[in-house]
């Protein structure tokens, strides 16, 4: 994810003020069923879905979205070649066939992919979906003016670097070629194992040349899942959806679609959208939120209220909170000063500044604790869960600071994300302990981005996290350790400015791989070999908690997007 509120995974106050982003896995209240609703577990059809969410629905446009967008709610309308497993926890970060009759065939070096189109598919309009519709989605989320999707397309694709969209090219992107109406193959630059994981993006939404308004496709965009868009008020505020009559769920085994209709309301304050989840009154009690997390005072009412907890949905999305050196300012050049503040870290203490270890989890690996990323465990810098002061003072002695040192660290003054001041004071608290005089430099939210995304403007020493746009270890090491990444001329993520060529070779090695296993598993061996050069230190994983209706059922929560997958869920 390219950092750190983007559409796909935007963070959400909470009524105490700490935010934690969008993302959780692996059920509720502690593995949370069906059952939890209480009465006939069994889901039926019918019935209307409430979302009361803080963030808007905004540019509901498959081009627009990054990911799969705003808390699932876009894969109810728009389908991809491919989709996540909508399964609990670790099965559910599996990539399975969505339009597409399988994952993808890739060529001998996995330059070149196809894929091959189900038979029956249709819009909402009963009319077919082809691989053209495909491709002209495709090229036309080139186009400047719809621009906000993820990169991966314009920089994986034959000749599509420079690609304005078909409105102003009407030759379009000779990468992807469509043989026939079901068949579509796509052109690579370079070899990428996960090209599969890509194709469950919204950028592979089939479009229909015909009906496409150019910006205003986002009022009535047209579907191909199971809903359709029937009310877009205010840019996503209010967004209302019922039935594609045409969707077959013979094509489509992911999504359920039990709700005759889906009303997402957005735009509402964190803590009323707890007290109307918790209260479950009238059409509340057939709701959820896909973006709002219970905060550490809500969670410890929750917590004593026997029916409330068993309406929380808890668990892990992929994403690491950590601390970012920048070697290019002094002494961060110093790998023993870098080493020392790694020992020195008080991990409790962030941990409870984060919420408590029910809301975030101590991390010493900068991949997530899950089997799709390829995560290894490792310590290099064992400091305990309170820090080891004693040894950070012997390093920064043989770094040359044998009295001590002062530091910036810089964070964004916002209570929205992880880089809040709360933790800020947690890491210069744990440092003061081995001598190191820690001063903050708080930033309002927009100045603290520019800055540290600038490589001309990036501190030494600052507050970061990341989070991936699909369950793999590429697009979480990929974009900060890969030095062909490093932007100089617009928003940089390789803070380490690390440009090793082992570390570039086994990046382009992994990313051959179509066996995704054995691609994990050397994720995780370079997470390793990274961060021995103590380039960032792990502080924790987010762990999130969310209430839903009392009427609620069928709570699927994957570790692909962490939040509640509305496509599952059936209301009494």
């Amino acid at each position: 994810m390219r950092q750190p509120s983007l559409s796909a995974r935007r963070v959400t106050a909470v009524s105490v003020g700490l935010v934690l982003a969008a993302g959780a896995a692996a059920c509720g209240p502690e593995d949370n069923d069906a059952k939890a609703s209480g009465g006939d577990s069994t889901p039926h059809k019918g019935g209307t879905l409430t979302v009361l969410n803080s963030d808007p629905q905004q540019d509901f446009d498959p081009a627009r979205q990054y990911t799969s967008g705003g808390g699932n709610v876009p894969s109810l309308v728009f389908r991809t070649l491919t989709t996540r497993n909508r399964e609990n926890g670790a099965a559910g970060a599996q990539v399975v066939p969505d339009l597409a009759t399988d994952t993808g065939r890739p060529n001998r070096d996995a330059t070149v992919w196809t894929y091959t189109l189900k038979k029956g598919l249709k819009y909402e309009d009963g009319t077919p979906i082809t691989s053209a519709d495909i491709k002209y989605g495709i090229e036309r989320s080139f186009a400047p003016e719809l621009s906000g999707g993820a990169p991966y397309l314009r920089d994986w694709l034959v000749d599509a670097a420079d690609y304005q969209g078909p409105y102003k090219d009407k030759k379009g992107l000779s990468a992807i070629g469509t043989p026939d109406e079901r068949t579509i193959v796509f052109h690579l630059n370079k070899p990428e194992g996960e090209f599969p994981y890509l194709a469950t993006q919204t950028q592979f939404t089939p479009v229909p040349k015909s009906k496409d308004t150019g910006t205003k496709y986002e009022e009535h965009p047209v579907s191909s899942g199971p809903y359709k868009v029937v009310t877009n008020d205010n840019d996503g505020e209010r967004l209302v959806l019922e039935r594609n009559t045409y969707w077959s769920a013979s094509t489509d085994p992911e999504r359920k679609a039990y709700p005759d209709k889906i009303d997402v309301r957005s735009g509402l304050d964190s803590s009323v959208i707890n007290q109307r989840l918790s209260a479950s009154q009238g059409a509340d009690a057939g709701a959820v939120t896909t973006d709002t997390n219970l905060g550490p005072a809500e969670l410890a009412k929750v917590t004593g209220d026997k029916e409330l907890a068993a309406r929380v949905g808890t668990g892990h999305f992929g994403y690491t909170n950590y601390l970012a050196f920048n070697p290019n300012v002094k002494p961060f050049n110093n790998v023993k000063v870098r080493q020392a503040i790694s020992y020195a870290i008080d991990r409790s203490s962030v941990i409870n500044a984060a919420g408590g270890s029910a809301l975030a989890e101590s991390a010493t690996t900068y991949l997530p604790d899950q089997k799709s990323f390829g995560y290894t465990p490792y310590d290099l810098f064992p400091a305990g869960s309170t820090g080891n002061a004693a040894k950070a003072k012997e390093l920064l002695k043989d770094a040359g600071y044998a009295n001590g040192l002062t530091l910036t660290l810089t964070h964004s003054n916002s209570k929205d994300f992880e880089t809040s001041p709360e933790i800020a004071t947690a890491v210069q608290d744990a440092l003061k302990k081995a001598g190191i005089t820690v001063k903050l430099q708080g930033l309002e939210d927009n100045d603290y981005s520019d800055k540290i995304h600038n490589v001309k403007t990036e501190p030494g020493f600052f507050l970061a996290h990341w989070g991936a746009d699909w369950p793999s270890g590429g697009p979480f090491l990929a974009p900060i350790f890969d030095g062909r990444q490093i932007v100089k001329d617009g928003s940089n993520f390789n803070s380490g400015f690390l440009d090793d060529a082992s570390v570039n070779a086994e990046i382009d090695a992994i990313n051959k791989l179509t066996d995704l296993d054995a691609a994990a598993k050397r994720w995780g061996a370079l997470d390793k070999k990274i961060g021995e050069q103590a380039l960032t230190v792990p502080l924790f994983h987010p762990v999130y908690k969310r209430l839903y209706g009392a009427n609620v059922k069928n709570i699927v929560i994957s570790d692909w997007t962490g939040v509640l997958d509305i496509s599952q869920v059936a209301v009494k």
